[in-house]
């Protein structure tokens, strides 16, 4: 059998013994949380290696999309920029603090994330662009949709410390303590209290300036 084929057995392998945890986040009155990032922390202090990877936060409208980007210590980051304007991110946020000078339509340079925590961005151009990077030391993490939902994957059979967590919440959520057989499907709830969006005043787009 040639090493491919062992590999490829081997992963597959892997993803028989591998067990799911459904994690569901809502409100004090129960309605779904969206943008709640969730991750799961083993116990045991071993974490798999996983190879370095680059995600992306668009800027589109005047915009940051996602509003919530989870990810893994040891990603890269890249901004395009998809508006026919400049753009100026930056964050002076404790566990990654930077900046990316003006620049024009196009992709930006990549900034590495390598300190769990959570980083605020913002543009300097427009002061109501906000969105959030929440950097995990693992690799099992999600981020829920409008049912306010997640399944993570692929975790190995164990015990794990679960985090929930909203960049708007009001106080933190407690992190529970779960325990998954291989090919287990597990489920938790998690209740946060999020302060609602507001909209915040978007003036008209000026093309002849920025």
């Amino acid at each position: 059998m040639s090493r491919l084929a062992l590999l490829i057995a081997a992963m597959a392998a892997l993803r028989v013994d591998a067990a799911s945890l459904e994690i569901e986040v809502r409100d004090a009155s129960g309605a779904p949380v969206a943008d709640a990032a969730v991750y799961a922390v083993p116990g045991s202090g071993h974490v798999d290696a996983r190879g370095p990877r680059t995600v992306s936060i668009e800027q589109v409208e005047r915009e940051f999309i996602p509003y919530v980007t989870v990810l893994q210590t040891g990603t890269a980051v890249s901004f395009p920029n998809r508006d026919p304007i400049l753009h100026h991110v930056y964050s002076f946020s404790s566990a990654k603090s930077f900046e990316i000078r003006l620049y024009a339509a196009g992709n930006s340079p990549e900034v590495l994330f390598d300190k769990p925590g959570v980083v605020t961005l913002g543009c300097n151009i427009h002061d109501w662009m906000i969105a959030y990077i929440v950097v995990v030391p693992t690799p099992y993490f999600g981020r829920t949709g409008p049912a306010g939902t997640v399944r993570l994957r692929d975790l190995p059979a164990g015990g794990y410390d679960v985090h929930a967590y909203h960049p708007n919440q009001r106080g933190p959520a407690l992190p529970k303590a779960t325990a998954l057989d291989a090919q287990a499907a597990g489920h938790l709830a998690f209740v946060v209290d999020p302060v609602p969006r507001k909209p915040r005043y978007k003036p008209p787009l000026d093309r002849t300036r920025y």
